[in-house]
């Protein structure tokens, strides 16, 4: 997974042909309990583009996607928003991986 560090990148990662993004926090427990999970997922989801954005260095992008909770997951196809998992429940793989294969 790839992390965000710039608007530039930002704009690069959603131009992807299959962005995968990531809103998360190092200290968000939620957060931490899925980080071993998304290293499978990224392995048998390889049609992705996976991207990690830190919710707390970039919290006026998060204000601008309404992205309150986290982790929160936003796929993005040549820069159009395809499709949105936000909330702030705890996510499970199963839960991830059914986003994912809506996305298809």
């Amino acid at each position: 997974m790839k992390t965000i560090h710039t608007e530039e990148e930002w704009n690069n990662a959603i131009q992807s042909e299959n962005a995968l993004i990531m809103f998360s926090a190092d200290w968000c427990p939620d957060c931490v309990v899925i980080k071993p999970i998304m290293k499978e997922i990224e392995e048998e989801y390889d049609q992705f583009d996976f991207y990690y954005v830190d919710r707390d260095k970039h919290i006026e992008l998060c204000q601008e996607l309404d992205i309150f909770g986290i982790p929160s997951f936003l796929a993005y196809r040549h820069g159009e928003e395809t499709g949105r998992y936000v909330d702030k429940e705890r996510k499970s793989k199963e839960q991830i991986t059914a986003f994912l294969n809506s996305l298809a």
